[in-house]
């Protein structure tokens, strides 16, 4: 099997429901020092993606939501070249992305080792931190199990598209929206563990 960023994804069933309304609210705290935020967390107008294989596009709609924008997600589905083997790659969301922005602003991230490695890691913390105090959310395609800051753990062997909406601790911590169950629509997870579960994929910030 292909490791690499144009490996197929495919999502278990766990994300047939859908639902809507907002998982985070504005919250800004500042450095006294150097007023620049340590942490942010952007409003999502969540939905939980209607079918096992749409995990791109709704991953992509949750990020869009947060500039306001309302997008049909078959639409999005057609655009990204999606089947019912999921999405191919992260090259295929972030033209949809720059697209719906207007402007170039996204740009892919590939980690090809089964590890990340500090300067991967590095670069994920900063893309992230940039984009949310840009006002977009990052799309990241992910695939196997990582825990959550609550030790939870979600586990996506097939592979799968989230949405990251905020950081916090200056970008050591992020927040992620998962499309694939309503249950668990949001969670935090550190950015080393989010950096290996992006590992042998990539990114799009």
């Amino acid at each position: 099997m292909r490791t690499d960023i144009l490996r197929k994804t495919v999502l278990t069933a766990a994300g047939v429901a859908a639902t809507a309304g907002g998982i985070a609210g504005p919250a800004i705290a500042a450095h006294a020092a150097d007023n620049k935020p340590a942490q942010r967390e952007l409003n999502v107008r969540y939905e939980a993606q209607p079918n096992f294989y749409y995990c791109g596009p709704a991953a992509t709609r949750n990020a869009l939501s947060v500039q306001g924008k309302d997008i049909n997600v078959d639409a999005m589905a057609k655009e990204m070249g999606t089947t019912e083997n999921g999405t191919n790659s992260i090259n295929d969301i972030t033209p949809v992305l720059n697209k719906e922005t207007g402007k170039d602003a996204y740009h892919s991230v590939e980690i090809k080792n089964n590890k990340a490695d500090t300067k991967q890691t590095d670069t994920l913390r900063t893309d992230i931190v940039h984009a949310v105090n840009d006002g977009r959310a990052v799309v990241a395609n992910i695939a196997g199990t990582a825990t959550d800051t609550d030790g939870n753990t979600h586990s996506f062997e097939g592979g799968h598209y989230i949405s990251v909406v905020g950081y916090h601790n200056d970008g050591k911590t992020v927040t992620i929206a998962d499309s694939a169950n309503p249950n668990t629509a949001s969670y935090q997870i550190s950015v080393d563990n989010l950096a290996n579960w992006i590992a042998t994929r990539g990114y799009s910030a």
